[in-house]
């Protein structure tokens, strides 16, 4: 299948070949050519989760007197981030439509365990639904814009993927052990090793820029999960949310997020998949 660009990936290729053509070719140009496309793409990937973090650290530093509150502001400009980048074609209507689902899949997971007292969001809002500021479902919209334009943008086939069915069980199994383990007995541990055992044989295959690379699934969920771990506590720092602890002053989120980011990763694999069918990697 090729591989639909935007116009912001193909001007990324298109650059690093002007500068591949004027380095002396060898192994050591293609891996520092690679590494950088690699890099820039990942941010390109990273583009709504990046600039709603930006915004939620730039308004802790500085919010002037607006009569509107940092929160319904958040809302708002994600909002208007989603619409720019649906209307300047900078994100397809696929992908727009998988950060939905993660939206309302978010949300829902929100309004329960601030109930329960998991977490807080100290500020003001009017728009809002019980302890929950709107805002707080494109926090997950960041993980699914990006993990469905890492399939796009790095053109990600698999190896040895488990069948749907069986990861979408899991991945059930997983959302409601986020409500149940406030009542029962907390099974992460029997869905970590779940997890394991699905995925053990799974490589996701992936093309940088002139190379095709691999790396086992299990390892990627985890390398995502610190990710968001760091931006959760950027988050926290910013008091755009806090955990019980950090009322008083800022602390070091829980390392036990890290599992919980690590399930969660199993969720948006799952949910990428309704709309990105796993594709069988193939060898040429």
């Amino acid at each position: 299948m090729a591989i639909r660009f935007t116009s912001v990936e193909a001007e990324i290729d298109r650059a690093a070949h002007r500068v591949l053509a004027r380095l002396p070719r060898g192994r050591v140009a293609d891996g520092v050519v690679e590494f950088i496309v690699f890099g820039l793409k990942q941010a390109w990937a990273c583009l709504f989760g990046g600039l709603m973090l930006a915004m939620i650290l730039l308004t802790r530093l500085w919010w002037p007197e607006l009569g509107l509150n940092r929160y319904d502001f958040w809302f708002l400009a994600a909002l208007a981030i989603q619409l720019g980048m649906i209307a300047f074609r900078l994100e397809t209507l696929e992908e727009a439509r998988v950060i939905l689902i993660f939206h309302l899949v978010g949300t829902g997971m929100e309004v329960f365990k601030t109930a329960v007292g998991s977490w807080v969001y100290p500020e003001a809002a009017l728009l809002r639904i019980g302890g929950v500021p709107l805002f707080s479902g494109f926090m997950y919209a960041c993980v699914g814009s990006y993990m469905a334009r890492t399939q796009r943008i790095f053109d990600v086939t698999f190896s040895r993927y488990p069948p749907v069915w069986m990861t979408a069980i899991l991945a059930v199994a997983v959302y409601i052990n986020f409500f149940s383990h406030h009542y029962i007995y907390d099974f992460r541990w029997v869905l970590f090793g779940a997890t394991a055992l699905l995925y053990w044989r799974t490589t996701m295959h992936y093309r940088v820029f002139r190379f095709r690379h691999r790396m086992p699934i299990l390892l990627a969920f985890l390398l995502v999960a610190v990710f968001i771990w760091i931006a959760e506590n950027i988050g926290t720092w910013s008091r755009a949310w806090i955990y019980p602890g950090q009322e008083d002053s800022w602390s070091l989120v829980s390392w036990s997020k890290l599992g919980s980011w690590y399930l969660l990763m199993l969720i948006s694999v799952v949910l990428v998949t309704l709309v990105h069918p796993p594709r069988e990697h193939r060898l040429l």
